[in-house]
Parts: structure tokens; C-alpha cells; sequence
């Protein structure tokens, strides 16, 4: 009886159909620009809507009658228009605001340039779910190329970098594996080979409308997104002509090599306006590199006594030290990177109720790299014995080191240019409509997306040598080791130690489908109210192909001597002009060699190779309610079901392919979810969430290999059985916005994680893994038993039109994250349980603020971004643990309007000269220290919209 009374109920709206109407509209500002985020609605009838990311709303199930309709945006005037709504009938209505001026003590204050925080912080504020939203116009007042650089402005936010370029997302100190990205609601698909990374530097800036941040996700969004889940909307069909151009330059001072890049954008709508499209283009040619040292530390130093036991074998004596480093290399890169983004979006509107749309994104980004590596290896062991090495108070000092010059790069063509070419592309092509069938909207989208890598004849020629060097032990921060004679260092002595060629592709596609359908149903009798359900296929298949092969051409190269050779000792290198990094042969000479029947080598390919096919199936059911006109809840459950077939190698003794081994792998994952929002008054927000999320693992982690290393006594070994990792989400948020266009908000959130994954690694107890295999160094992802994240944020940003004079056009823009984590079940390489250890990628602080000055010509803008260290891999041993090191972002831009449609700007990045460094086990010991340098870049903008009439 129940069952039939709540259809009854729920479909009761379709029965009065010949009583009501609906009500379809757009609401743009005074340029004719859609406004997302507008709060649309009929105070008689207490019915509602907000507007979507394209400014349209949906009333449905209107009676019959004539209504006061009225519009509200932070930052500008309320509207009020009245409309008639018939009987079976859909009204179309084209509305547009004008912003409001603040009076404050008879003074009036314009906000300038406060149309894109508008926009952004409406949205936001509507919304029923805990999000952070940032708008193209934001983005284009910071000076960030691409979107992995714009993200990281948001709270809760940090970025690893890639050669001075923001590319990983880490969402509230969770690994960038742990969250998801999407253009417009379809996934996108990563070009990494062994994980899910996004490479959000592939995506230019200027390409995108706005950056959704959801970090309480509904149930309706997927649920693997245990971060959070990061939303980018491309630009939609504007509502009338408009042409957007921007062309710039400027210099990278690490290599004082010039940047060039364009951007185009084009759209229109027909004079009915039923046809709308759009094509964008951009590109950006970036000639940089940066000054690279890294070392490895060891607290273990033995040598040979000069003696064999009964058996033959080598006896060692050790020597008790202090850590030192064994392993330091110097490098120097040389990029070339160009990124060329293309878009085309075009929507058509049948009727009031019937809208198609298609967008489409093509991303391709050439990356070219030489890189010359010095490396020294120190030689202990039975290698040396009692009067080759020097130890002072404890640390080694003086010994014999292997020493490796190496050149990378690639053939010499058009395409590669003597440089390794990694060929990245992103495609995406979205098909999707929004349908009104009575009371039912209708919505489905169907799209295709790819992600490709490609890194064909990457070439590496390496000469080798041994001789003693010293080692300066003063400043862990920038350890040193140096020729002791300098004629032992001379070309002749650098014998041929290999040539090398390998070929790599990667390759992920995914085809999504989703449709969802939404009913009002009223359970509370408060003019609001609605049904939602919807179901979901996601058909992903990643592919690693690699291979690799060795030349033998010691004769015609007997020594380093005998090819031709660049010196790449700068004295301005970033990391001081104590490190001389020599000559290596050059990139001309390595891409112009003709390498044929090259012997393969397995071993450095087969374990990467695999085939992974990945089918989710999901479907959904919530609803959101007004509890009160001041409460509202949305409460539903996800249902995902999993299914995983991946195929790797079995390998033995490093080359020999035993065979292919196939697993499978399915589950089934439940997501109940709860979100209220309480309206303490028009400005100040209470939100409460309680959801639920996963994080598949990593494919590489789930491929069935084996890979045994005889000689390394090493073993590598895949984990098919690896569960998703879940967690359990709190969130408390608690906002107030400014009417002067500004945001107030702190919260506090806890997750509770169980399944997290990680890399054991620890010796073999038997010959589990075949004969004399006891005491193999193995390397296995595991599941950890759970870990617990906690956090605060805060954030506040407004414009200071309470201030005198020329300050009232200040304005502030900072927030703060603290976050304390925990992690259960991680063992070491005894198989002890660590403790103390944190979540790695949990950085406990996260700060992002910006000073701005804004007139009607000039603007102006400091911005800070900073990230505390945090651990990044979980090593053998708390000695072993690698950890990303503390970072500091400095950046400058301005711009001066010579009109209004035409302006000139400047931005300087990176001030600071920050580095991406990385240290073992303590602050002190560097493993890797990157400088970039600074970049200046400058030009002109032109933007002209000719909106319909109003």
C-alpha cells in the first residue's frame, strides 16, 4: 500500500499536466554573457531554480497564471519580470541583469573586475554540495598557462610539478590517483603508464569557462573521487557574435629562449536563435629547461679484506658510518614544449523543450628533451679494498666511483629535432541533450575520450669511467663530489658504455554513457522538491606497448673522445657554480647515427608492458528537499559495479618470457550519501555532508606479473586481488558572502580510509617464488588495513571598499588548509608494522593568498602559493622514505585596459626560483633539487560581444 501511494505521489505531477506549465530561460549580464549560479524564482508559489553553468534554468510544473519571476546575483540588481504561464506550454524567457554599485558613507564603490568572482561565487553559494568554483575571468586575473596552475589556487589544493609546470592534483592531501577529473561531466582518460594521473598541464587555461571543485560528491557524480572530484566546463555558444583574441611573448631566464603563444576564440548564434557554435584555438611554444641535482644516502659502507672463505666467496668487512651519499648526479635539461588546444562546441534548440548539444576538445602537446646526466656511484664492496677510501668522523670521504656521462635525445628529423618527442594527446568528443517531457527533464550525454603518449627512438648514449673523487660532506642541502685529479676526468678515460634505443606508447580510451531523469515531488509542502535517478556505463581500456634495444658500436666510439662533444658547464647554473657538469657527446652526433640491428633487451621493457580493460556500471536514485525554508537536504545512494580484466607478463631471469598470465577481477561498491544546506540568512550558509567514495587502483598495480631478477636478487610482483581503496567523508562548512562580491567560509572535514595502497617492500622468507629465490629484495602493491585524514579550512576573499581613498580598489584573496593524517598495516622490509607514519601526500599545510589593485584601466595582482613538505613513497625503512619538500610560489601580473574591447598585460612567474625538491628520511638530505628559473611573459588581449538585443 505504501509502495503505491509514494508512485501515486511521485507521479502525480503527470496527471495534472493540463493545470501547469513550464517556465525555460537564460539569465546573462549587461554584455549579453551567460550568468551560472543565478538564483531564479517565484515568490508566490515559493518554486525555485539555479541557474546551470550555461545561465539557463527549468521551472516546471508552474500552475497556470501570471507570476512575479525574480532574479537574484550576488554583486548585481535584483530583477523582477512578470510572466504569464498557460496550460501545456513551455515560456521561454531571455533575462539580464545589471551589476549594483555599493554606497558606503555616500560613497559609491564600483567592484571592477568582480564579474568573474561573481560568477564563480554564485554558483558556488547555490549549490547544494560543498564545492569550490573558479571562472575563466578568475583565471585569466592570475598569471597561469594552464589549468594544473589554476587549480591550485583553490583551497585544499596543492600541485606536483613537472618541469616548473603544475600536472599532479593532490585534493585535500590525497594522492592524485585518489581523485578523479572530468571535462564536462565525461572522465578523462591519463596518458601515464602506471597510474591514473590527470596531466593537468596538457589542458591550456584558456580553454575552459570554469573549474568545478566538488569535494562531497552527490550521488548522481562518480563515486571513485575519494579526494575530491575536479569538473572542468569548456567554453558554451555565446548568445550573440563574439571574437576573443590574445596574442603573447616573452623569455624564460633559465635559458633566455623567447615563449610565443596565440589564442582564438569565435562564436555565434543565429537570429532565432535555435543554432549556437563555437571554435576556439590556442597554442603556446615554451623553450625552457632547468639545473637538476639528485643523490641517493646509504648508512651502510663495506669493503673487500682481500680474501676468499672455503667456498670462494668474497669476505667483507663493514665499516660503521654515518650517511653519506653513495649515488650523486648532476643534470641539465633542455625543453622544448608546445601545446596546441582545439575546441569546437555547437548546441541546437529543436524547440523550448528539446536541446541538443555537441563539445569537443583536441589537446596535443609536444614535449622535446635532451638531457645530460653526470653520475657518480661510489664503488664499495668486494670492489674496493683496505686503502682505497678515506673516512673522516665517520663519513666516507674520499673513494673510487663509477662514473657515467650520459646524452639523451632523439633522431634527427622534423618531428624530433635530436630530441626525445613525447607526444601527448587528449582527445574528447561529447554528444548530449536536455529534454522537457511534461514535468520529466531528461538529460543524456554519450562521449569518447582518449589519452595517448608516445615516445618514439628515444636515444641514450653513455661513456664510462672509474677514478677517485672527494666528497664534500658540509651542506647536506647541496651535496658534491668532485674529481681528485683533474686529468683522471679527461675524454680519453670515458670508455664506450652503451648506445640505446627505445619506443614507448600508452594509450587509455574510455567511452561513457550516463541518462538522467528528474520529477518534482514535493514531500514537504514547501514549493520545492525533487526526484533524480539515472544510470551510467564507463567502458575504459589502457594499453602499454614498449620496447628497447641495444647497439653495439664500441668500435667506431672506443672513448668519449672519439665523438663529437658539447661542454655544458654553466656558471649560472641554479644550483651554484660549484657544479661543473663537463662535456657529453652531443645531440647532433646521437641523432644523426644510423642505428640498425640493435639486440633487444627485455628486461627493460617486459614488466611495463600490459593490457587492462576496465567496465563500471552505475546507476543512482536521490532527492533534495526543502525541510524548511530555511533547511535543505539532498539524500540518495550510488551503486557501482566493477569489473576488471588485466594481462601481464610472467618473466624469468629478466628476458625470458614464461608466458602471458590474465586475471579478473569484479566488485561491487555501495555509496550512500547525505548533504543538508541551512540558510541562516541571504548571506551566511551552514552545509553538513556525509558520503561515501572509493578509488580503484592503479592498473599497472593490478596487472598479474611476475618479474624475477636473478641478478639483482630482486623480485617484481603485480596484485591483481588489490581491493578499492573507500572512504568514509565528513564535511561541516560554514560560508557568508559579502554583497560587495566576496567570500567568508571555514570548515573542518574528516575521512576515514580504508584499503589504501601501497608498495611493500621486504625480503623473501622461502622459495615461494622458485629455487633460490630465499632472501629476494620483493616489490609488491598491498592494501594497507585504513588511515584517517583530518582537516580545517579557511578562506576569504572581497574586494576592501571599506578602505580610503585608492585602497577601497584593493582587494584579498587568501585561504589556508591544515591537514594531520594517520596510516594502519603499512610493514616494513621486515615485516613489521610501521607506526607514526602519515598518509603519504598529505601535506599539513596549504596557503594560497593574493594582494590585488583593480581601476576601470589598470589592475594588478601578487599572488602566493605555498605547500608544506609531506612524504611521498613509502620506502623500505623510515631511512628510505622519499619526501616532497616544502614550496613557495611567487607570482606577478598586471594588465591596463586601453579600451574596452583591447588591453595589454604582464606576468612574471616564479619569483621565488622555486625548486621541486625531494629528501630522504630528513629535511636535510637532499635526493632531488630542480630549479626553473623565472618567466616574464607579455601581450595584448582583444575581446569584443555583440549580445542580442535585450
Amino acid at each position: 500500500m505504501k509502495t503505491s501511494l509514494l508512485f501515486f505521489y511521485l507521479f502525480l505531477p503527470f496527471c495534472l499536466l493540463s493545470q501547469t506549465g513550464n517556465i525555460q530561460g537564460s539569465i546573462s549580464d549587461e554584455n549579453g554573457l551567460y550568468l551560472p549560479g543565478a538564483s531564479v524564482v517565484l515568490p508566490s508559489i515559493n518554486k525555485g531554480a539555479i541557474t546551470d553553468f550555461d545561465g539557463r534554468f527549468t521551472l516546471v510544473n508552474v500552475p497556470v497564471g501570471t507570476y512575479s519571476l525574480k532574479v537574484m546575483y550576488l554583486g548585481y540588481n535584483d530583477l523582477n519580470r512578470e510572466i504569464t504561464v498557460n496550460a501545456n506550454e513551455t515560456i521561454e524567457v531571455a533575462l539580464f541583469v545589471e551589476p549594483k554599485n555599493i554606497e558606503l558613507n555616500g560613497v559609491v564603490v564600483s567592484a571592477y573586475g568582480s564579474g568573474g568572482q561573481a560568477k564563480a561565487l554564485n554558483t558556488q553559494k547555490n549549490n547544494l554540495n560543498i564545492t569550490n568554483v573558479v571562472s575563466t575571468d578568475q583565471i585569466g586575473k592570475f598569471p597561469d598557462a594552464n589549468i594544473g596552475d589554476a587549480v591550485k589556487r583553490i583551497p585544499g589544493i596543492t600541485m606536483q610539478v613537472d618541469q616548473g609546470e603544475a600536472r599532479n592534483i593532490i585534493v585535500r592531501g590525497l594522492s592524485p590517483q585518489l581523485n578523479s577529473v572530468t571535462l564536462n561531466g565525461s572522465r578523462v582518460p591519463s596518458a601515464e603508464g602506471d597510474n591514473r594521473n590527470v596531466q593537468m598541464d596538457l589542458i591550456p587555461a584558456d580553454m575552459i569557462q570554469t573549474i568545478e571543485v566538488s569535494k562531497a560528491v552527490t550521488p548522481d557524480m562518480d563515486g571513485d573521487a575519494l579526494g575530491g572530484s575536479v569538473n572542468l566546463i569548456t567554453r558554451t555558444s555565446p548568445q550573440g557574435f563574439r571574437i576573443s583574441t590574445n596574442i603573447g611573448s616573452g623569455i624564460n631566464f633559465i635559458t633566455d629562449k623567447a615563449i610565443l603563444n596565440g589564442s582564438l576564440l569565435v562564436g555565434d548564434r543565429n537570429d532565432n536563435g535555435k543554432f549556437g557554435w563555437m571554435i576556439s584555438a590556442s597554442v603556446n611554444d615554451n623553450d625552457f629547461g632547468s639545473d637538476n641535482i639528485e643523490a641517493e644516502w646509504t648508512d651502510e659502507f663495506e669493503y673487500y679484506t682481500g680474501s676468499d672463505d672455503a667456498e670462494g666467496e668474497p669476505i667483507l668487512e663493514e665499516v660503521e658510518v654515518d650517511p653519506y651519499v653513495n649515488v650523486f648526479e648532476q643534470r641539465e635539461y633542455l625543453v622544448q614544449r608546445i601545446r596546441r588546444s582545439f575546441s569546437v562546441n555547437m548546441d541546437y534548440k529543436f524547440d523550448a523543450n528539446n536541446t541538443v548539444f555537441l563539445k569537443t576538445m583536441y589537446n596535443w602537446r609536444d614535449d622535446r628533451e635532451n638531457r645530460f646526466r653526470l653520475e657518480h656511484e661510489i664503488l664499495d664492496g668486494e670492489d674496493i679494498e683496505l686503502g682505497d677510501f678515506t673516512i673522516t668522523d665517520g663519513v666516507p670521504t674520499r673513494f673510487p666511483v663509477e662514473v657515467k656521462r650520459q646524452s639523451k635525445g632523439g633522431i634527427n628529423n622534423s618531428r624530433n629535432k635530436n630530441r626525445r618527442l613525447e607526444d601527448q594527446r587528449m582527445q574528447n568528443y561529447t554528444l548530449g541533450g536536455d529534454h522537457l517531457w511534461g514535468a520529466l527533464k531528461v538529460d543524456w550525454m554519450t562521449s569518447y575520450a582518449k589519452a595517448s603518449e608516445e615516445r618514439l627512438n628515444e636515444r641514450y648514449a653513455e661513456f664510462e669511467s672509474e677514478y677517485i673523487v672527494n666528497n664534500d660532506v658540509f651542506n647536506t642541502r647541496y651535496p658534491r663530489f668532485f674529481v681528485a685529479d683533474a686529468d683522471d676526468a679527461g675524454l680519453d678515460n670515458f670508455e664506450y658504455g652503451e648506445i640505446t634505443e627505445e619506443n614507448q606508447y600508452t594509450e587509455e580510451e574510455d567511452v561513457n554513457v550516463f541518462v538522467n531523469f528528474e520529477i518534482p515531488a514535493d514531500f514537504f509542502g514547501k514549493g520545492d522538491g525533487t526526484v533524480k535517478f539515472g544510470a551510467r556505463g564507463r567502458f575504459k581500456s589502457k594499453l602499454r606497448d614498449n620496447d628497447f634495444y641495444e647497439f653495439d658500436l664500441e668500435d667506431d666510439y672506443p672513448t668519449l673522445s672519439a665523438v663529437p662533444v658539447k661542454d655544458y658547464s654553466d656558471p649560472d647554473f641554479l644550483a651554484g657554480s660549484q657544479y661543473k657538469i663537463g662535456s657529453f657527446a652531443s645531440e647532433e652526433w646521437l641523432g644523426n647515427l644510423n642505428l640498425e640491428n640493435g639486440e633487444s633487451v627485455p628486461d627493460e621493457f617486459l614488466r611495463a608492458n600490459f593490457d587492462v580493460k576496465e567496465d563500471v556500471f552505475a546507476g543512482y536514485a536521490m532527492t533534495n528537499q526543502k525541510i524548511s525554508d530555511k533547511m535543505g537536504v539532498l539524500v540518495g545512494v550510488r551503486l557501482e559495479a566493477t569489473k576488471v580484466t588485466a594481462t601481464g607478463n610472467q618473466i624469468e631471469d629478466e628476458e625470458n618470457v614464461i608466458g602471458e598470465i590474465t586475471e579478473e577481477n569484479s566488485y561491487v561498491n555501495l555509496l550512500p550519501g547525505v548533504h543538508f544546506k541551512y540558510d541562516l540568512d541571504n548571506s551566511t550558509i551552514l552545509r553538513f555532508a556525509w558520503t561515501n567514495t572509493l578509488a580503484r587502483p592503479n592498473y599497472a598495480d593490478l596487472v598479474p606479473s611476475l618479474d624475477i631478477v636473478s641478478g639483482d636478487e630482486e623480485i617484481y610482483v603485480g596484485n591483481p586481488d588489490l581491493e578499492a581503496t573507500t572512504s568514509m567523508n565528513f564535511d561541516l562548512m560554514a560560508e557568508h558572502y559579502f554583497e560587495s562580491v566576496g567570500l567568508l567560509s571555514g570548515g573542518v572535514f574528516f575521512k576515514d580510509i580504508d584499503n589504501f595502497i601501497y608498495t611493500f617492500q621486504g625480503e623473501t622468507v622461502d622459495d615461494f617464488y622458485g629455487e633460490g629465490t630465499e632472501g629476494f629484495e620483493i616489490y609488491q602493491p598491498l592494501n594497507g588495513e585504513g588511515a584517517t585524514v583530518f582537516g580545517l579550512e579557511f578562506a576569504f576573499q572581497r574586494q576592501l571598499d571599506f578602505l580610503p581613498g585608492f585602497a577601497k580598489n584593493l582587494s584579498l584573496y587568501v585561504n589556508y588548509t591544515y591537514l594531520t593524517s594517520s596510516a594502519n598495516g603499512i610493514r616494513n622490509e621486515d615485516g613489521e608494522e610501521r607506526e607514526d607514519i602519515d598518509l603519504p601526500n598529505t601535506s599539513p599545510n596549504m596557503f594560497n593568498g593574493s594582494l590585488a589593485y583593480a581601476d576601470k584601466k589598470f589592475s594588478a595582482r601578487l599572488s602566493a602559493n605555498f605547500s608544506d613538505s609531506y612524504i611521498d613513497e613509502i620506502g623500505g625503512n623510515d631511512f628510505e622514505d622519499r619526501y616532497y619538500d616544502t614550496q613557495m610560489f611567487l607570482d606577478l601580473n598586471a594588465s591596463f585596459n586601453i579600451s574596452s574591447n583591447l588591453s595589454i598585460y604582464a606576468d612574471l612567474n616564479n619569483i621565488t626560483n622555486q625548486p621541486l625538491r625531494y629528501f630522504q628520511g630528513v629535511k636535510e638530505r637532499t635526493q632531488q633539487m630542480e630549479f626553473y628559473g623565472q618567466r616574464l611573459t607579455f601581450g595584448i588581449k582583444y575581446d569584443l560581444f555583440r549580445g542580442k538585443n535585450k
